[in-house]
């Protein structure tokens, strides 16, 4: 299946909607190339991004579960780059 590159960004305002999220992060974890929060103390927020490789069907869910949060916004942003998964096909390119 072809998959495509997309950052999500979330924004939590509320602190009980933690738990939660990281659960659906887990749940999806075999996607996510990365993750990096920043709490944001001053305006008691948290900002994430998150790098994921996936179907993009699977990367709007995610964003979609995750943006159904109370206090959580997220959006996506998808790279052009697509490519096959992991188990379709290789990435290497041989000089012969």
């Amino acid at each position: 299946m072809e998959t495509r590159v997309a950052i999500i960004g979330i924004i939590v305002e509320d602190i009980d909607s933690v738990e939660k999220l990281n659960g659906i992060l887990h749940n999806y974890g075999q996607y996510i190339i990365g993750r990096m929060g920043i709490p944001y103390r001053e305006k008691a927020i948290s900002i994430i991004s998150l790098a994921v490789d996936a179907p993009q069907d699977v990367i709007s869910a995610l964003s979609g579960k995750l943006g159904r949060l109370p206090g959580v916004s997220t959006k996506a942003v998808y790279s052009k780059v697509t490519g096959k998964g992991e188990n379709e096909g290789s990435h290497e390119k041989t000089d012969r």
